[in-house]
């Protein structure tokens, strides 16, 4: 998948996490199973760290539910406007 730098800028202006870093846990995570229910909490954990933000443990389960069903947008950058 290619992202556009635009993309990285959106991202980085709404969570203050920098392209390298989003990177660098994209290439930690290519090799999880991402339809793992612990690994998917771990990743969340992990990203909640970065932004410096609360995830309640209901928006957690929201989180696994969608991606356990595969119901992630596929077009991440509409997804971001």
């Amino acid at each position: 998948m290619n992202f556009s730098d635009s993309f990285f800028k959106k991202i980085e202006n709404k969570t203050n996490v920098d392209k390298n870093t989003i990177l660098s846990l994209a290439s930690k995570l290519q090799g999880s199973n991402m339809k793992d229910e612990q690994t998917l909490r771990e990743v969340i954990g992990d990203l909640a760290k970065m932004t410096g933000r609360e995830v309640s443990k209901e928006k957690e389960q929201k989180i696994i539910d969608t991606i356990m069903n595969d119901n992630v947008p596929k077009d991440l950058d509409k997804f971001m406007k």
